[in-house]
């Protein structure tokens, strides 16, 4: 059925009951928890709204002593998120727990296979120098990658990055989701509790996880809600300012990189409306006033939004078992 941009009598199809929505998410939490016959909660905070949103969730479900916040800082990123996770536990009243992941990475080898695939591109690549990784733009064509540097005058430069020079770089850095999820649940099995995961609808439905690392919990809390609804929950559950209002980032790279340059294309706020009315089946050219782009322009992006679905299956899907 195709439907149009008026149909919700709000206007605004992303609209929703905040305090219902906390009322229900709190429930339902607390009961997945008891039914997995876990004692609370872990959650891995980031500084960022969504596990700030999480973190407030599981302790309206349980109680703030039954929730830990874990910070897992590493030294791409510093320690400001970590500090933001601190900020965060003392205004929920929860117990937190500090464990920066940098030895272990140094000792996997994340580093050296991380500095090794920048110099395949860079090949006087220093260390010492910040990075990141960026896409092209979202034109309805394959997407395809970049590598930005920082030199140590302040200078940056961008160059294409070849299919393995890309496959080593994200093979080497999604070490730092699975260690970190792997001091999750070291910690989860020592209190008995589970693991509350912290991707949002657009992150859950378009693969912008690790398998094996951000990608695994027992719990996904907001996995059914646009990030828009997550800023709208954090305003109401009483966040931290700083945490309620952060813009979304990968905490992965160490040059500043937003969640939009690296994998959506677009900023959250019209990604959020791009991915319902694809599956509201709304016409692009009714849509494209609303969210500021052509009617070209959005055929494009649901387009990549289809597109990352199936390129992105492999992450959902459950081990095989054969017979």
């Amino acid at each position: 059925m195709v439907r149009n941009m008026g149909d919700r009598g709000s206007g605004d199809p992303l609209a929703l009951d905040a305090d219902a929505t906390i009322a229900r998410l709190a429930d339902c939490t607390r009961a997945a928890v008891r039914e997995l016959g876990r004692r609370g909660a872990v959650v891995a905070v980031s500084g960022g709204v969504d596990s700030g949103v999480v973190a407030a969730l599981a302790v309206r479900a349980l109680g703030p002593q039954r929730v830990l916040l874990l910070r897992l800082p590493e030294r791409d990123i510093g320690d400001a998120a970590s500090d933001l996770g601190l900020e965060l536990a003392q205004a929920l009243g929860a117990p937190t727990e500090e464990e920066p992941i940098t030895a272990a990475l140094e000792a996997l080898g994340c580093y050296r296979r991380r500095d090794a695939a920048i110099r395949s591109v860079f090949p006087d690549y220093e260390p010492s120098w910040r990075h990141k990784l960026v896409r092209s733009a979202p034109t309805g064509a394959l997407i395809t990658f970049s590598l930005v540097v920082e030199r140590p005058d302040g200078s940056t430069e961008r160059r294409a990055l070849p299919s393995a020079a890309y496959r080593a770089l994200i093979a080497a850095t999604n070490m730092k989701q699975r260690v970190r999820k792997l001091i999750e649940y070291t910690w989860a099995d020592q209190l008995g509790y589970a693991v509350l995961g912290t991707p949002n609808l657009l992150e859950y439905d378009q693969g912008f996880f690790v398998k094996g690392g951000d990608g695994l919990a027992d719990v996904k809390p907001i996995a059914r809600l646009y990030k828009t609804q997550v800023y709208t929950l954090a305003q109401a559950l009483g966040l931290p300012d700083e945490i309620a209002r952060r813009a979304p980032t990968t905490e992965t790279f160490s040059l500043p990189q937003t969640q939009e340059e690296f994998y959506f294309g677009h900023p959250y706020e019209r990604m959020d409306l791009l991915v319902w009315a694809r599956d509201a089946d709304v016409p692009a050219g009714e849509l494209a006033p609303r969210v500021g782009l052509t009617p070209d322009d959005v055929e494009a992006a649901y387009w990549e939004i289809g597109r990352r679905r199936v390129a992105t299956r492999y992450l959902h899907a459950a081990a095989v078992t054969l017979d």
